[in-house]
């Protein structure tokens, strides 16, 4: 353990902490968004996530993910049970924390991604099939997708895709499936007819200024140690935030004559899903551009599923599916190997070949994520049934999926 560097792991565990942070502000981003008849069925889902994805991790999801690599498609079971992850380090990975320490950040991306896949099904489906979907999904598609894209021997690892902290692995993956998931599960009983608003604002943006301050874990605690790239990440990520908040806000007043400050919630996290993949292999300015483009981008998105006709409920597919591809392009055209050594030169630095490579990424990540998912939850619909009855739909998932109201109107 003598490798061990105080400094390193004292960052990283606190990065591990704001990233764990994020699904509760997740859950707060999104219960505000939903009427209140569904708003602690919306909260409970990312909690529960918490729960059983954590334990999936260290049973299994790990060593799949992060373990000695299998045919550059999977990792083996080497770690299964987190055995031989201890406290010396893991020098394939992290060589100045301890095993445990990288393994349970890592673990952190896995909790919250299948958590963003909750919005776009929110109000409609099943809690007991939720749980069934979400344990089978993080092993099938984000634990074999991690280890493409992060580990040892992944082929699009070794392909030299570049994905500094999820864009492929987490947004990609999950708005992809998103998709997928709510052309199983279908439209929400009045979708279209019937007022949706959200019913707590206040409460969306307490959650969107979690996740703004949870996010510098997330993507300057990738760089795994306490240095210059870390800084890089950390500021690329906020200025990328708050470039996309005024690019959707000024969308908006455009095209609506009014900003809102839902649209700036949503243009901030839109930034901060566009950032993502690039935040360690891009420049300060880079980073504004990037933001300023994937807020309006991304704005765009959310207006298209009207004409498509999908009811994605909380726009994960506008915000984590167009940010996140967006993200992962623009890491082709704006990545410079003089911030990062260990990426490469984009298009706009003389290597037009990584914008191919990101392409390519994406487009594997998309198929695998949206086949695998259209196939689980048309299992668990066939097996158990995917969506409440009408009557539970009416009444609100709160009352008939966990008997209790997040509001206790006229009482003492």
């Amino acid at each position: 353990m003598d490798a061990i560097n105080s400094g390193d792991t004292a960052f990283l565990l606190i990065a591990t902490a704001l990233v764990m942070l994020m699904t509760p502000g997740l859950a707060l981003f999104y219960g505000g968004m939903v009427r209140s008849k569904n708003v602690m069925s919306v909260i409970m889902q990312s909690f529960v996530l918490i729960g059983l994805v954590s334990i999936v991790w260290a049973v299994i999801g790990y060593t799949l993910a992060f373990g000695p690599d299998t045919g550059g498609l999977i990792g083996s079971l080497h770690y299964i049970g987190l055995r031989d992850v201890g406290q010396a380090p893991n020098p394939a990975y992290a060589a100045t924390v301890p095993h445990l320490a990288f393994m349970m950040f890592q673990g952190m991306f896995a909790i919250i991604t299948p958590a963003l896949i909750t919005g776009a099904f929110a109000e409609r489906m099943k809690f007991s099939a939720f749980l069934v979907f979400s344990l089978l999904w993080t092993l099938l598609v984000y634990s074999p997708t991690a280890h493409w894209v992060w580990g040892v021997g992944g082929w699009i690892r070794e392909f030299g895709a570049l994905d500094f902290a999820g864009g492929t692995v987490v947004h990609i993956s999950s708005a992809v499936a998103a998709l997928a998931a709510v052309l199983v599960i279908g439209r929400r009983r009045g979708h279209g007819t019937v007022p949706m608003h959200p019913h707590n604002l206040p409460m969306t943006l307490l959650g969107a200024g979690i996740l703004w301050f949870g996010w510098f874990g997330f993507n300057a605690g990738s760089a795994l140690i306490a240095g210059g790239l870390a800084a890089d990440a950390f500021v690329t990520t906020h200025l990328a935030a708050a470039a996309a908040a005024l690019s959707w806000a000024g969308a908006e007043w455009i095209h609506r004559g009014q900003p809102t400050s839902l649209g700036v919630a949503s243009g901030l996290v839109a930034g901060l899903v566009a950032v993502t993949p690039a935040a360690g292999f891009v420049g300060p300015m880079s980073a504004i551009v990037i933001g300023l483009i994937a807020g309006s981008l991304c704005y765009l998105g959310v207006l298209a599923k009207w004409k498509l006709g999908y009811d994605d409920s909380l726009d994960v597919v506008g915000v984590h599916g167009v940010g996140g591809t967006f993200g992962a392009i623009a890491t082709g055209l704006f990545a410079q190997a003089a911030i990062n050594s260990a990426g490469a030169n984009g298009a706009f630095f003389g290597n037009p070949a990584l914008l191919g490579k990101q392409v390519v990424a994406v487009l594997a990540v998309m198929a695998w994520s949206f086949g695998i998912t259209y196939g689980l939850v048309t299992l668990v619909k066939a097996l158990m049934g995917v969506r409440v009855d009408e009557e539970a739909e009416t009444i609100g998932l709160d009352l008939s999926q966990h008997s209790e109201g997040a509001y206790a109107f006229g009482t003492e």
